[in-house]
């Protein structure tokens, strides 16, 4: 493995470039952030939203949501900023859901005078789904990651409210596939997220179209018609800052209720519990999980050194939170065991070695960095 020079991302994350000095490209665009004119770029979304502003009491845009601290941030600039009167559609999914998370959604509605609509999807289907992901390419969210790109979408399209606003550029941010920076989030089906995954696949896995027709994503011809845009492209995306913004409209970290295992923070991603497995898949197969993903974020921003940020990998990467996998194997009817012997082929060979029955990280960052440290001494 490879890693970045600046941050601490490696090689294996999917649609990840390295220029020639070994810097991998979300540190580079960072860098070139610090360059942006942000006030005409503001200027520039103002511009767009008037043609889009109704004075006939109907929505002028949603605003997809978990409730999180994005989309409260997100709220704040369209409703208190530009003066829009949002629609907030959540999509929910069939894990089990904290209360900070609950108390979260519902703030942003009340917070902020915007009606909400809650998509519960059918959960016998998500499971099988579900399950089938997971077997398949232990990849279980792929039915929850869907629906939470294409429902907004559609029902925006049902409702006649052109103007989607979503959050950050996924792949410019982190670094994936199509990483370009643009505000239109047409192409945003295309970042990774949800791998292509033919329709033939579910339907001989005994899943029927009657299941799924409205989780599929929305046509050429319906995205043609709508304006789905980031609003990271027209206003300096940060996370923490985010988060420090939400909570002074009343958004809560999960500090009281639930300290997560692996994670290096306690205010993303704090809704859903079962969830949250997933993006620890991440590691056996790319050897990197969610401690990699926002110690980069951390480092790129200025918060932390990049050895603070090793330091921070090496404690929390591996560790896969109980109560996460609790939820997960309530919902799907796995057992403990059943859930790693699943696994077991998942595990990346290339970089990960099996040692008295574990399986453990061939060349870490922080084993490198010991490494260097010893040549130069």
């Amino acid at each position: 493995m490879r890693y970045c020079t600046k941050c601490v991302m490696p090689d294996t994350r999917p649609g990840i470039k390295f220029d020639e000095n070994g810097v991998c490209y979300p540190c580079l665009s960072a860098e070139k952030r610090k360059d942006i004119d942000w006030k005409k770029r503001q200027k520039e979304l103002k511009e767009l939203v008037k043609k889009y502003k109704r004075n006939d009491g109907h929505y002028d845009c949603v605003i997809p949501a978990s409730g999180g601290k994005d989309s409260t941030y997100q709220a704040h600039i369209m409703k208190n900023i530009l003066g829009m009167n949002p629609l907030i559609i959540c999509v929910s999914d069939s894990y089990s859901h904290t209360k900070t998370g609950q108390h979260n959604l519902y703030n942003m509605s009340e917070t902020f005078g915007c009606d909400l609509i809650t998509y519960n999807l059918n959960h016998n289907t998500m499971r099988k789904m579900t399950k089938i992901a997971f077997e398949e390419w232990a990849g279980p969210n792929w039915p929850v990651d869907l629906p939470i790109y294409s429902v907004p979408l559609k029902l925006a399209h049902k409702l006649d409210i052109p103007l989607i606003v979503y959050g950050e550029n996924i792949a410019y941010e982190y670094g994936g596939p199509n990483a370009e920076e643009t505000y239109s989030a047409k192409d945003q089906i295309k970042n990774d997220v949800v791998k292509p995954i033919d329709w033939e696949f579910w339907y001989k896995n005994g899943i029927t179209n009657e299941e799924v027709e409205m989780i599929k994503y929305p046509s050429e011809e319906i995205v043609d018609k709508l304006e789905p845009i980031y609003i990271s492209y027209f206003y300096p995306w940060d996370g923490r800052k985010n988060y420090e913004i939400a909570t002074q409209f009343g958004f809560r970290n999960l500090k009281h209720e639930w300290m997560r295992e692996g994670f290096i923070e306690q205010y993303d991603q704090v809704d859903s519990i079962g969830y949250l497995v997933h993006p620890w898949l991440k590691y056996p197969k790319f050897g990197h999980a969610r401690a990699t993903d926002v110690a980069s974020y951390w480092i790129r921003n200025g918060y932390i050194t990049r050895e603070k940020g090793i330091e921070l990998v090496k404690n929390n990467d591996h560790i896969l939170d109980q109560k996460a996998l609790d939820d997960f194997l309530h919902f799907t009817g796995y057992t403990n065991e059943q859930f790693w012997n699943i696994l077991e082929k998942f595990w990346n060979k290339e970089i990960f070695e099996k040692i008295d029955g574990v399986w453990k990280l061939k060349n870490p960052i922080y084993e490198k960095e010991k490494t260097k440290q010893v040549q130069y001494a």
